[in-house]
C-alpha cells in the first residue's frame, strides 16, 4: 500500500517524533510498501532512503502556530500527491500538526482515511513545565516555545480533541498518552484506540563486545574522555534536548549529593538547547563543576558509544508522551533509572534499573546508589526486554495492521 506520512519533523529535525517517523518508513519499506513524507521545509537535506519519498513544505515560524500553518499546506500537497499516485491511507502524528474538522474531512472524502498516532499532549507538556517550575528547574519560562506553550496549550488542545473525534483509528506511544487524552477530551464511546510503544534502534544502540580489542579500545577512550579514568570510576549519562521539562537541574542537584559519597563518579549530559550555560553554573556553585560534562555536538556513532560505555542512564523528564531515551539505553545493555510518572513504569522496572519519586532528589540519589551497586547485570535483561518488545519491526507489523483495518472501514 502506499503511505502518506505527515510529520512535522523529519531528519535532519531529529528528535522523538523525527527518529519514530524515520525508522517506521523504512520498515514499512522493508514490508513492501511505498511511504511518502511530508514534512516542513528548512532543517536541511533529508536523508535518502529507497522507496522513501519525502515532500518538504512552507511553515509560519511561530511557535505553536506552525502546526496549522504546515497543516494547510501538507494537505495541498497532500492532494496534489494523491493526484499523481493513489494513497491508501494518511498517517497523522500528532500533536505538531494541527487539522480542523473540515481538514480531516476533506482527506476522509477525498484521500484516504487517517491514522493519528498521538506522541502526547500540549496539555501534558503544559503540565510538565508547571511540575519542573515547582522543582525549582532552571529557566522554565525563558524559551519562548515553553512560553507559547503555557498560554496556548488550551487553544491548540482544541486540534487534538478533533483529531480523536475525526481518525479512523488513533494509536497511542503508551497507555499513559492513551489515559491522558480520555481523561482530558472526553471522546466518543466508540474512539478506537490502540497502544504501540515505539521501539528503537538496536543495531545503533547495542552492548560493547567485550571480547573484541577494538571495542575494548574505545570503551575505555571514551570514558577517559569523560574522565571516568579509574576503575573505580563511575560515569552517569543523560541524554535530551536542554529543556526545562527534561529535569537536568534536578539531576545535576542529585547528582552533587551522589558525588560527595562516590567521588569517582561523573555525569555526562548530551543534548542541545539554551540552557547550558546555567546548568554549568549550578554545578560549579554546587562543587561538581569538574565532574559534569554537557555535550551538544556527538556524532550519532559517539553517542552509541557513549551509552555502552556508561554505567547508568539517568531520566529525570517532568513529562514525556513516551520517551526513547531509557530504551536506547536498555538497547546499549546499560541499566536506567527513571521517574515513576507517566509512560516510564511501561518499560523501566527493577529488573532493568529503578523508578524514583518525580521530582525527589533524595529517591533519585537512593536508587542510582543502588543500581551502581549492582553493575551491568540490570542492563544485560533491559536488553533481551527491548528486542522482545520495543523494535521497529514490530512497530511496522502493528501499524501495517491498524491501515489495513482503517482502509477496511
Amino acid at each position: 500500500m502506499h503511505i502518506a506520512m505527515l510529520s512535522a519533523e523529519f531528519p535532519p529535525r531529529w528528535g522523538g517524533m523525527g527518529s519514530t517517523v524515520f525508522h517506521l518508513s523504512a520498515a514499512l519499506v522493508n514490508r513492501g510498501h511505498r511511504v511518502t513524507v511530508i514534512t516542513r521545509s528548512g532543517a536541511g537535506k533529508p536523508p535518502n532512503q529507497e522507496g522513501v519519498d519525502v515532500i518538504e513544505v512552507g511553515w509560519m515560524r511561530i511557535p505553536m502556530e506552525f502546526t496549522r500553518s504546515y497543516g494547510r499546506r501538507a494537505i495541498s500537497e497532500l492532494e496534489k500527491l494523491n493526484e499523481r499516485l493513489n494513497v491508501d491511507v494518511v498517517h497523522l502524528h500528532c500533536p505538531m500538526i494541527s487539522w480542523a474538522t473540515p481538514q480531516f474531512h476533506r482527506c476522509i472524502q477525498n484521500i484516504a482515511p487517517v491514522v493519528s498516532s498521538l506522541h502526547g499532549s500540549w496539555l501534558g507538556e503544559r503540565d510538565g513545565l508547571l511540575e519542573a517550575s515547582m522543582s525549582k528547574e532552571a529557566a522554565v519560562w525563558a524559551n519562548v516555545n515553553d512560553i507559547a506553550i503555557r498560554f496556548t496549550a488550551e487553544r491548540y488542545a482544541k486540534f487534538e480533541n478533533i483529531a480523536i473525534r475525526e481518525s479512523s483509528i488513533c494509536v497511542a506511544n503508551s497507555r499513559a498518552t492513551r489515559e491522558d487524552f480520555e481523561s482530558r477530551y472526553n471522546p466518543p464511546s466508540n474512539w478506537d484506540c490502540e497502544v504501540v510503544h515505539w521501539g528503537v534502534d538496536t543495531e545503533m544502540f547495542r552492548p560493547s563486545d567485550i571480547e573484541n580489542e577494538e571495542e575494548n579500545r574505545k570503551f575505555t577512550e571514551i570514558r577517559n574522555r569523560f574522565g571516568a579514568v579509574s576503575p573505580r570510576s563511575k560515569l552517569l549519562l543523560a541524554v535530551g534536548r536542554l529543556a526545562a521539562r527534561k529535569g537536568y537541574g534536578t539531576l545535576i542537584r542529585g547528582f552533587s549529593a551522589l558525588n560527595k559519597e562516590m567521588p569517582n563518579t561523573k555525569l555526562v549530559i548530551v543534548g542541545r538547547g539554551h540552557l547550558k550555560r546555567r546548568l554549568m553554573r549550578l554545578a560549579k556553585s554546587l562543587g561538581v563543576g569538574e565532574d559534569v560534562t554537557i555535550e551538544s555536538s556527538l556524532s550519532f556513532a559517539e553517542l552509541a558509544q557513549l551509552y555502552r560505555s556508561s554505567d547508568l542512564v539517568v531520566y529525570p523528564s517532568f513529562y514525556e508522551g513516551q520517551g526513547l531515551i531509557p530504551l536506547e539505553a536498555m538497547a546499549s545493555g546499560v541499566p536506567v533509572v527513571t521517574v515513576d510518572h507517566g509512560p516510564l513504569p511501561e518499560m523501566v522496572d527493577e529488573s532493568v534499573g529503578a523508578l524514583f519519586t518525580m521530582g525527589n532528589i533524595e529517591s533519585m540519589v537512593s536508587v542510582m546508589k543502588e543500581v551502581l551497586k549492582v553493575g551491568r547485570k540490570k542492563g544485560e535483561k533491559g536488553r533481551a526486554r527491548v528486542l522482545q518488545k520495543f523494535t521497529y519491526s514490530g512497530n511496522a507489523e502493528s501499524f501495517e495492521n491498524i491501515y489495513l483495518e482503517a482502509i477496511n472501514r
